[in-house]
């Protein structure tokens, strides 16, 4: 693939060499554009001999090639890390004062933005006007993490790590390539692709989340038995946390309440184990959310009583000389339904909208799918996804196959099996249609 790395004139520039070099090695053509400041960090030679090609901030070195049309016209993809609150500015008022800014609005690929500023900059209005304003035109802003920034100053306006961002572009060019694809298979008007959807291609669904807040509850409870023992299921969590990472890129303020470990860049994570500490955490963010998606594989039940010890293995011999075998008993006492929960402390206002997710399996009383018709008449919830688990199947896998069912409809729409990243673009665009 052919990238653009654009860099603009932050002290995280020198984070983008190591960018480059993780897209470099996997293969791809990268030509680095930075600013007349960004060199100020980090030379032309440095970028040059990491690209293997000559760098300019400017239109006019070989003014004969057009560079400044031709690379955002031929690029499969264009990256800019960091992005100053300058560069925002000068992209969403459409300015075009050096190589970089022209590129920007030559460019038909995806295009990825990775702010990195001074918390100050970063929180105020106009850079978050900015933001939103890239956001809606189809822009991926990956948003700033916290931790130390130059200086002593720590908080949200760190550049996220050259890892992160190369995962995120692997991920947009690979959406990219797959509606390229989509829209050439003979299919595409079978499966009712509109026109606005094909126009719009790798950018569909992008920024259609912008300002909704949104709250996500992702992996396995455990409930503690003992200090060392603990009652849980096989969930990774990876499906809620895909499900945070689409909704972000959409342009929604996150929560992600979860029991699986988190480092996810601009998404508010609150770290949980029981499904009681999962109840407070969802219901103290559900009050300010257009979104709640319980993804979470909350356990049913938990012991009546922890043991603040650990429960031994008897060894405790009989009369007869035999050792006693026996195994204590648990009693079990039921969680409560946070889903049901959700449903009514809205009431009828409808808002928020409440997705559940039903991992299921068959039987006798019925098929999977049966069985999340039903548990979504049962849960009154707006959106039901529904998967069958069970082994081998769903828990800890990278790909799903679910469908997706809505409330008063009799229609479904069946994704996968499909990565879990595109799993949940597929949930978010149904849910999009009823905000």
């Amino acid at each position: 693939m052919r990238v653009v790395l654009g860099v603009a004139g932050g002290i995280a520039a020198y984070k983008a060499c190591s960018l480059l070099r993780l897209l470099a090695e996997a293969g791809h053509d990268v030509t680095v554009v930075p600013t007349a400041a960004a060199l100020k960090f980090v030379g032309a030679p440095t970028w040059a001999a990491l690209s293997g090609k000559p760098v300019s901030p400017d239109v006019w070195s070989s003014v004969h090639e057009v560079p400044h049309v031709r690379l955002g016209q031929e690029a499969d993809l264009v990256i800019v890390a960091p992005a100053t609150a300058d560069l925002l500015a000068k992209a969403a008022t459409g300015q075009a004062d050096d190589l970089l800014t022209n590129v920007l609005l030559t460019a038909r690929c995806p295009v990825v933005m990775a702010p990195a500023m001074h918390t100050e900059m970063w929180d105020h209005p106009a850079t978050q006007a900015n933001v939103s304003t890239l956001t809606e035109r189809g822009v991926h802003i990956v948003p700033p993490a916290s931790g130390r920034l130059t200086g002593k100053d720590t908080g949200p306006g760190r550049l996220p790590e050259p890892e992160v961002l190369y995962a995120v572009c692997e991920r947009e060019m690979a959406r990219s390539a797959t509606a390229a694809h989509t829209v050439a298979s003979a299919d595409a008007a079978a499966r009712a692709t509109t026109s606005a959807d094909v126009a719009r291609g790798p950018g569909r669904g992008r920024g259609d989340l912008t300002g909704r807040r949104v709250v996500v509850s992702a992996g396995g409870t455990r409930e503690p038995l003992d200090p060392v023992r603990y009652l849980g299921n096989r969930s990774s969590g990876k499906q809620g946390h895909a499900l945070a990472v689409s909704a972000a890129e959409r342009g929604a303020r996150v929560t992600l309440v979860t029991s699986a470990a988190a480092d996810l860049p601009g998404i508010d994570v609150v770290a949980v184990e029981t499904a009681l500490q999962m109840r407070e955490a969802v219901l103290a963010a559900f009050a300010d959310s257009d979104v709640v998606v319980m993804a979470a594989a909350v356990a049913d039940f938990r012991p009546a009583a922890y043991a603040p010890s650990k429960i031994k293995k008897s060894h405790s011999a009989h009369v007869d000389g035999s050792e006693d075998d026996s195994a204590p008993t648990i009693t079990l006492v039921r969680n409560p339904d946070i889903l049901a929960e959700l449903v009514r402390a809205r009431g009828g206002s409808g808002s928020p909208v409440i997705v559940g997710f039903a991992a299921e399996t068959g039987d006798d009383d019925g098929t999977v799918l049966e069985h999340g018709r039903a548990k979504l008449e049962r849960k009154g919830c707006d959106v039901l996804v529904v998967n069958e688990v069970g082994e081998g199947k769903t828990f800890g896998a990278d790909d799903n196959t679910v469908t997706v069912l809505r409330r008063g409809s009799d229609e479904s729409v069946e994704v996968g099996p499909a990565t879990k990243a595109a799993v949940s673009d597929a949930v978010w665009d149904v849910v999009a249609t009823l905000l």
